[in-house]
Parts: C-alpha cells; structure tokens; sequence
C-alpha cells in the first residue's frame, strides 16, 4: 500500500495511509485534511492524489515551497523512497500504486487557489548541488574547527551564517573566551588570508588602511608618493578588543565593511574578495574603552555572544590545552568556493510570507510603531532600522543553505533574530531599572510577533 511516513518533524514517526485513492491536503490550518503543527508549513501547503494510477503531489502555493529529493516542485509524480520537505518536516513516500484508482484527472478541492508561484531565481544544477551538499560541508568545517575549539557549536553556525551570507560579525566575550582562537582557526579551515589588528587608544587610521610613503623612482629617479597597504587588505580581518580605539580609528572600518574598498587621498582600493570583519569585545571591563557608535554597530550582521563553555567541555579544554592535545585543522572550502556560494545564497528564494514575518519582527522593536507590542513600548527607546529586515533574510538564507535546504521559512528567520537585533535595540531607563536587556525583549517579541496569516499572503 502507499504510504507517506514522517521521518522528520512534529510528527516524527507518523504514517499516513494513502490506499483509499482520496485527495489529501498536508498544511498547518484548519482546512488542510492532515492538520501538521509544523510552523514553516502553509496552512494548505500541498495536495496528494492518484492520476492515472500514481500519486502525485502539488505544492498550493506554499509559502515555503515543496521539495521532493531535494528539488522545487510545483507537481510531481512520486516514485518509491521519493524524500518530500514541506516546512521543517520531513516525508518518505513508499510506493503502493498497484490498485489505485485510475482517474482522469486529480480532483479538484473547492477551496480556492492562488496563482502558480513565481519562479525561483536563475541557477544552475551545479550551484543547487552545491547548496544540497553543503550540509555535509557545514558539518566538515564544524568537526576541523572543533579540533582547536570544544563546543560552542552555536557561535560556530553563527560565524558560518555571517561568512557565507557575506556579513560581518561582533564577537562578545569575557577574556579567555577563545574568541581570537576561533577567529584564527575559522580563516585556516576557509582557506583565507588573516590578518590581526589589536585595537588600542593610540591607534590611527592608517595603522589600519595603509599609509603614501614618499620614495624614488628607480627607473626615473623622480620622487613620488608610493601607497603601502594596512593590514585591512586580506580575506578575514580580526579586529581585536574593537572598543579599545577612539572612533576615528573605528570608523576606517565603515567603508571597508560597507562597500568593501578603502580610499586614500584620491584614490580607491578594491578589497580583496572574499573580505570579513571579526570584531572581538570584553563586555565588562569599559575603563579606557570608547563604546561602538551606532553606526558602526549596525555594520555587523550579528552580535554573538561567546558564552562559559559547559562542565564537559570545559574539562575537555582544560585537558587538551595543558597536554599539547590540540589538532591542526584542515582546509574545507576554498576562497572560490566561498564567494560561489555567497553568490547561491543570495540565489535562494524567499517568499513574500517570510518577507512579511521578518518585517513584523523588525518594526515590533520601534516604540512609535502601531503594531510595537507592550514590551516594546515600556522598556524600548530606539528600535532596529531597515538593514536590520535585510540581515534577517540573509540570515534566513545562510541558515538555510547550512541545513542543505533551497527553501526558506519563517523558523530560519526565527532563528537568526537574537543575533541580528540585539545590537539594534536600544533599552530605556524602565528597562535598565527593571534589568531587562535587549536579548531578553527579543526573545519576548519572538513569542508575541505572530507569523503573517494565510489571509494576508494567500496561505
């Protein structure tokens, strides 16, 4: 007999019988015939029924999409171990067609339809590969890091999103963290040039930049002006204790974080591709430290928080590091591979529905908004700008492509709204008074910020 059987998701384990020869609808609402308590599924996220002897699956316009071995359909005959994604879960078909009913033509549900979905952004069956493999190379990298990093798996996927999403990332730890360390073994494995400034008052810009020189032309003999590139001219910049340098020297970094070239006198300088900044912080210690300006803070796509490791893996370092038991890591991706795949990222399409959450979710942070919850009003004075929407999608993206998957949903935005908003949010005095802080009220607004309902974007 056929038979749809979850392998992965709410309903891990759950076998749905398709013997009867019936249409089934799979979605998350009220009018779906398989109600699944999946939250990146539509309300009526795909049909199953026999034509002509075989089952068939047709995405309703999810906002997600409908995948079957790893590819976007619209509608697709099923064969045996066919692998079908809808939303976070995970189905196998297994053939039983000998005796289905024979019709025409799939019937047709009374509900209605909307039109077909637009089709994805151009890319080729190499760069889809590329995606689907990159589950196994996310867990590549993760195992090579692992051998000069224990734990901090999280800090880890959020350096990879960053990267691969072509952002830049605020590491914030208490010292000994292995923030540096990370930072380091990151560059090894991704195959890129790394380059270390220590940030420190006396620092200029172009101690950063690069600096004219005055020199003799050895053909001509004439003096000129001859420009020696700073350490920011390299793949992967560390930009050690950030906050430690007057905001002159922090804002050299703004236009090579932003347009990704520096400029000297009359003249610009390309970066090399790829270039990302990696910016350390002590979060107690502020005694001769000049706090970020916004401006500089929203620059960076997330702000991770390096955390105490657990007991485990504490004794784990602890062992390693006193025992000479450390591993050199090994290259994983290369510098092309890198830029290849930021390029896919960007590829990977999103729907309006998920556009939609990652928009409520941003503009729930600002106070003057109408729909900004009650968290927000009370313990919010500035709420998070525009770019903050567009690294939520990224993020989504990145998040995404990590887990081998070519769709988007609304948990990958979810996932991604710690890091890209808490640097965004700025608390009042209620909020200092009462010690809530700025992660504390974005977890609260992913509780209270409901995904956008089918009615808005057709479900």
């Amino acid at each position: 007999m056929a038979e749809l059987i979850c392998i992965e998701g709410p309903i891990k384990g759950e076998c749905l019988d398709l013997t009867e020869g019936k249409a089934v609808v799979l979605g998350r609402g009220a009018r779906a015939d398989r109600k699944i308590n999946d939250p990146g599924m539509s309300s009526t996220h795909a049909e199953l029924s026999a034509v002509n002897g075989q089952w068939t699956i047709r995405d309703l316009d999810s906002s997600n999409g409908t995948t079957v071995n790893g590819h976007a359909v619209t509608t697709q005959a099923l064969v045996d171990a066919d692998r079908i994604e809808m939303g976070d879960s995970i189905f196998r078909y297994e053939d039983g067609a000998a005796g289905l009913p024979v019709q025409d033509e799939p019937p047709h549900s009374e509900r209605p339809r909307s039109a077909p979905a637009a089709p994805p952004p151009k890319a080729s069956a190499e760069d889809v590969a590329r995606v689907l493999h990159m589950k196994e190379k996310a867990a590549l990298i993760r195992q090579e890091v692992s051998k000069t990093i224990v734990g901090q798996v999280e800090v880890i996927d959020q350096v990879l999103m960053c990267l691969i999403a072509g952002g830049h990332g605020l590491l914030i730890g208490l010292p000994g963290m292995a923030k540096t360390l990370l930072v380091s073994t990151m560059a090894k494995v991704l195959d890129m040039g790394f380059k270390r400034i220590q940030f420190t008052p006396d620092l200029m810009p172009s101690d950063i930049t690069g600096t004219e020189i005055l020199s003799t032309n050895r053909e001509t003999g004439e003096k000129e002006f001859r420009f020696i590139k700073g350490p920011i001219f390299c793949n992967l910049l560390l930009a050690d204790e950030i906050n430690r340098t007057p905001p002159k020297t922090q804002a050299a970094l703004l236009e090579a974080m932003q347009e990704k070239m520096v400029t000297t006198g009359n003249v610009t300088y390309d970066l090399p591709p790829p270039f990302f900044v990696l910016a350390t912080q002590n979060p107690i210690e502020q005694e001769g430290t000049y706090p970020l300006p916004e401006a500089q803070l929203d620059r960076f796509m997330f702000n991770i928080w390096v955390d105490y490791p657990l007991k485990d893996e504490e004794h784990a370092i602890v062992g390693a590091t006193t025992s000479g038991g450390l591993q050199e890591p090994s290259c994983v991706l290369t510098q092309t591979e890198v830029i290849d795949l930021q390029r896919v990222v960007r590829q990977i399409p999103v729907s309006d529905h998920v556009i939609g959450y990652a928009i409520e979710l941003v503009r729930s942070t600002r106070p003057s908004c109408e729909e900004a919850p009650e968290v927000t009003r009370k313990y919010v004075s500035t709420g998070a700008g525009p770019r903050a929407g567009q690294y939520l999608v990224l993020a989504g993206k990145a998040r995404a492509a990590l887990d081998g998957r070519i769709h988007v949903s609304c948990n990958d935005v979810r996932g991604a709204a710690v890091p890209v908003l808490r640097h965004r949010i700025l608390t009042n005095f209620a909020a200092d008074s009462e010690g809530m802080t700025s992660m504390d009220i974005v977890n609260q607004l992913i509780k209270d910020v409901p995904e956008p309902d089918e009615h808005v974007y057709g479900g």
